[in-house]
Formats: structure tokens, C-alpha cells, sequence
């Protein structure tokens, strides 16, 4: 069996010094940002998902822990994605293990690409034919990173025409303060609207007016002129 060790050491061959700034500004890690203090070693992630690939069935999960416990962004990031691929692969046994796993060491995945890249793939899947109620937790925590974990998860949901959970956060998620959870909701609505629109515009129809401008504009992203003018001038008038 590979470890954590072999991991880091072909990361570390993949990376790119050059590339650290970009990185660090691109993931807002100056003080103050969201992503303060997060380390990054240069590591693009088409090479994270070759490194990914080549040890998911090879580590178990202490040895993935102790990738995602760890300072460095993409050992993180590339922690979750054989997370994601050793779930795919997993018993229903194995599969509960790995979402509670996630669950518990969910402080450590604290940057969009973090959540994005894993929440509807783990809580999402897990939960398809589950009781939901961990995710109205999530988007009710004060973490920034748990309520991006909640709306997110509700991806895998719509992917499946399931779209009552991703409505009923993303109201909760309405007064919620912050410009990464405003992105969530929207998308988590853009992505409800490609598939029926008829939901969105309802949900539009009540809440567009006392919507986060950015969460509007998101979720009418695939809509006609027409209705994206409707309902920017709704929030407008509210204004």
C-alpha cells in the first residue's frame, strides 16, 4: 500500500513555483480573505487528478487524512478527489464510512474549489435516497464553508430533477451575508433553470426582490432577455 508520503512527493514534483502567486491571489489568501494563510505549492490540477488517480485504491482513508488535515491546499484538494473516486468504487458500507469521514473533517475543506469539487460527489450521492436534514444544519451554521457545503451538495440532487432541497436552502441562504454563498445559491438555481424553469420562476417571483443581486444574476443566467430584464427591474424597483 502507497501513503500519504508517496502522495506528497509527486506532488511536489508536478509543482510550479511560478505559479504560487496566481494561486495565492486567485484563492484570496492575503489577509482579511476568505483564504488566509492557505498554503499553495504550485500544482495545476489537471497534474492533482494524475496523482489522484494513480493512488486512490492504494490509501486508505488514514493515510487520506492525513493529506486533508494537512497545510497545503492541494494536498487537500487532491485528498478529495480519491475521496471521490474511492467512494465511486465503494460497498454501501464503505460508502457510509467514507461520508462520515467527511463530515468530521469537513473544517478542512475551506475553499470553494475544496467544497465544489466534493460535496455533491460524497454528501450529494450519499444522500440521494437519505433524509436531508444535515444539509438545513449546514447552511444554517455560522461557518462560511459548512453553508457552502450545504447548498453545493444539493447539486448532485438536481442532476437528478430533485430540486425542492436546493429552493428550500437556497431561501434560508436569502439574508445570508456573504458573496461565495450568494455564488451557491445562484448556481445551485442556473442549474435548477436548465433543467425546468418553471420552479426557478416561482421561487424568482416570491424572493427576486430581496435576493442578493449576485444570487440574481446567477440564477438567470440561462434565462431569455426578456425574463432576465423582468426580473433584475423587480429586484430594481424593490430598491
Amino acid at each position: 500500500m502507497a501513503t500519504a508520503k508517496d502522495v506528497e512527493r509527486d506532488l511536489r514534483a508536478a509543482a510550479k513555483k511560478e505559479k504560487i502567486p496566481a494561486l495565492q491571489r486567485f484563492f484570496k489568501t492575503s489577509k482579511g480573505e476568505y483564504g488566509e494563510n492557505d498554503i499553495f505549492i504550485g500544482v495545476n490540477l489537471p497534474s492533482q487528478r494524475v496523482v489522484a488517480r494513480k493512488y486512490f485504491d492504494k490509501l486508505t482513508l488514514s493515510e487520506i487524512k492525513k493529506l486533508l488535515t494537512g497545510p497545503v491546499h492541494e494536498y487537500r484538494l487532491t485528498a478529495l478527489i480519491m475521496l471521490n473516486r474511492k467512494y465511486k468504487r465503494s460497498t454501501d458500507a464503505e460508502k457510509k464510512k467514507i461520508f462520515d469521514f467527511y463530515l468530521k473533517h469537513r473544517k478542512f475543506i475551506n475553499n470553494w474549489d475544496l467544497v465544489d469539487s466534493s460535496a455533491p460527489y460524497i454528501l450529494g450521492r450519499y444522500l440521494l435516497d437519505k433524509p436531508r436534514g444535515i444539509l438545513t444544519k449546514l447552511v444554517r451554521s455560522k461557518n462560511l464553508w459548512d453553508k457552502r457545503i450545504g447548498i453545493v451538495t444539493t447539486w448532485a440532487f438536481i442532476k437528478e430533477k430533485q430540486y425542492d432541497d436546493a429552493l428550500r436552502l437556497s431561501k434560508i441562504l436569502l439574508n445570508d451575508k456573504h458573496d461565495l454563498i450568494h455564488k451557491a445559491s445562484g448556481w445551485m438555481l442556473k442549474e435548477i433553470s436548465k433543467r425546468d424553469t418553471k420552479p426557478v420562476e416561482n421561487f424568482l417571483d416570491k424572493h427576486a426582490p430581496v435576493m442578493p443581486r449576485t444570487m440574481l444574476r446567477y440564477s438567470i443566467e440561462k434565462f431569455p432577455e426578456n425574463k432576465r430584464s423582468y426580473y433584475l427591474k423587480k429586484k430594481l424597483n424593490k430598491g
